[in-house]
């Protein structure tokens, strides 16, 4: 299982790269290889390009081992997934939701379309290697439940993991829906960066963390909870119960606020525009207005990405990352609010911690969470078969 893990985590790499990471020789890698793939668990994908000598061959999971499902399910937002071993997809869906909806009605919307989506690949439930399912709020990662999630409190200590096992026998994993960005991230990079942070800013605040090439989720499952950080103590109450909270601060409904505010208060007219037109602000429409040179709406967001620096700037120094990704919805308001961030970071932060530190939005967008997703699918499924053999 070693080397089913490996190539996994490897995306495609040759017999050579397989050596390497499995510090054995080449021929134990190619007999291994040669065995894994006369059992069908392993195949060749074709040539890579030469880099002198002999082209070497494509390696990966065998199709033929079935597929994963990735859920991704946000505060106000579902996506779902049908993955080959690899995470190609193979099926996708995506609609709003809302989590305040219920356990039962939600997970009831997520079994219905992880139906479709096999049945659109021709794909049986019995093919279905395991689920992996990110929720936004803090999990106990061994039982699959949430505990006493603020975004979401209808769901706590609800069994998601039994809700689902009821179609799949195969199984399922859950986790906090940052973890799942900061695993897709991991796997997109191959675990080259071995000590970085994915924060998400969008209904709530939170972060991932990746220390030593792995996921930490500290001693119960709540590490990375960075939203309910102070950052004004005279600042307004949250969800949480406490004053001033980033979350409460800065995240999307904080920016939406403060947008509508300024609206109604005859500070921006783009902004009481949009508002007049549509009934409602997003963080899209400031992000919008903000680009087209609104002055409002360029002072919230550096007042948001500010605030969201100020948190960071204490977890750098605690931490010391090489890197910080950040994703989710309020990434779409455009590079100021990266440019924020980054400036409070900078100016708060120690200099040796901030010294090769990179902050950016994280490349793979929107898709970060349903890979995450699959990636804990496939890992867990395979970290399981392991410690059976």
């Amino acid at each position: 299982m070693d080397v089913l893990r490996t190539v996994f985590w490897s995306a495609g790499s040759s017999r050579h790269v397989l050596a390497g990471r499995l510090d054995c020789s080449k021929s134990k890698a190619n007999a291994l290889a040669a065995g894994l793939i006369e059992q069908g668990l392993l195949e060749e994908t074709g040539l890579q390009v030469s880099s002198g000598g002999r082209r070497p061959e494509r390696l990966q999971l065998a199709q033929s081992l079935g597929v994963v499902i990735g859920v991704d399910l946000g505060a106000t937002s579902l996506d779902v997934a049908v993955m080959r071993p690899d995470l190609g997809v193979l099926a996708r869906h995506s609609e709003e939701a809302d989590v305040r909806a219920g356990p039962g009605v939600v997970l009831a919307r997520v079994r219905d379309v992880m139906r479709e989506l096999l049945a659109r690949c021709g794909v049986s439930a019995r093919q279905v290697i395991a689920v992996g399912m990110g929720v936004p709020g803090p999990v106990d990662f061994a039982s699959a439940q949430l505990v006493d999630p603020p975004l979401m409190p209808e769901w706590d200590s609800f069994s998601i993991r039994d809700y689902l096992g009821e179609v799949f026998t195969a199984p399922v994993f859950v986790d906090n829906d940052v973890n799942l960005m900061a695993l897709g991230e991991l796997w997109r990079l191959q675990r080259s960066l071995q000590n970085f942070m994915v924060i998400k800013v969008g209904t709530g605040i939170g972060c991932g963390i990746v220390c030593h090439g792995e996921v930490y989720r500290g001693a119960n499952g709540s590490a990375g909870d960075v939203g309910h950080i102070c950052v004004d103590q005279a600042g307004p109450r949250c969800h949480c119960g406490n004053l001033g909270c980033v979350e409460a601060m800065a995240a999307a409904p904080a920016i939406t606020r403060m947008a509508t505010e300024a609206a109604q208060a005859g500070e921006s007219a783009a902004l009481a525009e949009i508002l007049r037109a549509n009934g409602r602000l997003t963080a899209v429409d400031v992000g919008q207005a903000s680009r087209n040179g609104d002055a409002a709406a360029n002072a919230i967001i550096q007042r948001a990405g500010s605030l969201i620096g100020q948190m960071l700037a204490s977890v750098v120094n605690f931490f010391n990352p090489s890197h910080v990704f950040i994703g989710g919805g309020v990434t779409q308001i455009g590079p100021l609010f990266l440019a924020s961030v980054r400036q409070s970071v900078y100016h708060r932060s120690l200099a040796l911690s901030t010294r090769h530190l990179e902050i950016q939005y994280t490349p793979l967008g929107g898709e970060v969470g349903l890979v995450g997703a699959g990636a804990l699918a496939m890992q867990e499924s395979l970290r399981q078969q392991g410690s059976r053999a």
